[in-house]
């Protein structure tokens, strides 16, 4: 009995000592990385929540897409308290890890992403979900047109881009995207994209909704007389949203956080 508490402190000082080195090479590669003297670092964010059956797949895939390109860019992963081994995959493919340390929704880690993005010194931010809707592919393309001098760019699911989802969320985005369409004076075709590239002036805009920050990035940025593009993409239908549990309660939340920020 004596010998096995002795594994099990021996075990979990092997545990303290991995996490504490684990912290202090994370740090390292922060300061390393907000130091370059560059005025197009990438910073590339994925908030995640339970997701280790996609994670690693859109890391990988990030990767492969950013190593033929000659922008210096960090990928970082913004864990919204997961249970499963999201976090662990995260770690074990190379790239920066934060975490919540408990559920808080998307808009909260939205918020911190940015605060990280700000403390990295990105010029660029890209943000893409985890579940492996969007194809990185996408990237370069994205970051050149913030290049060019726009503020924010849509990775765009409608227009000339193609939705894989359920028709329920797909008539949501259309209406949405008609009503701000109507007040903000200009047509938008996609805005409930997580998949969006910006500068580091637009993390900088306020996002108060506890619920999502999509329309509320869009309405500021639009009422900032910011440049806005859309680059239609074909989106991968993936597992059902997390943010919300019928189409009803998104409608109810996102009509609630356009009216707050307009009024």
């Amino acid at each position: 009995m004596e010998t096995k508490r002795i594994n099990q402190t021996t075990q979990k000082s092997i545990l303290k000592d991995r996490v504490n080195l684990e912290d202090i090479e994370q740090e390292k590669i922060i300061n390393k990385f907000s130091a370059i003297p560059s005025n197009k670092k990438v910073v590339i964010t994925i908030p995640a929540y339970n997701e280790e059956g996609s994670i690693g797949a859109v890391i990988n895939e990030i990767k492969t897409v950013m190593k033929n390109t000659n922008y210096i860019y960090q990928i970082m992963v913004v864990d919204d308290g997961s249970v499963d081994k999201t976090e662990r995959i995260t770690k074990d493919n190379g790239v920066l890890f934060f975490s919540n340390g408990c559920h808080m929704g998307l808009a909260h880690t939205f918020r911190k992403e940015m605060e990280i993005c700000r403390d990295l010194k990105a010029d660029i931010i890209v943000h893409i979900d985890a579940d492996g809707q969007y194809p990185p592919k996408y990237i370069p393309k994205m970051i050149e047109g913030i290049i060019e001098g726009y503020d924010l760019v849509l990775g765009s699911r409608f227009g000339k881009g193609i939705y894989s989802g359920s028709i329920g969320k797909k008539l949501g985005n259309h209406f949405f995207a008609k009503v701000l369409s109507l007040l903000l004076r200009k047509n938008i075709y996609d805005t409930t994209t997580g998949f969006r590239a910006f500068t580091r002036e637009i993390a900088q805009l306020p996002i108060e909704s506890k619920f999502t920050y999509t329309q509320e990035q869009l309405i500021r940025v639009i009422r900032n007389k910011k440049k806005l593009k859309e680059i239609p993409i074909q989106a991968i239908k993936t597992r059902k949203s997390r943010l919300f549990s019928n189409i009803l309660e998104y409608f109810y939340r996102a009509a609630g956080t356009i009216l707050k920020v307009f009024f």
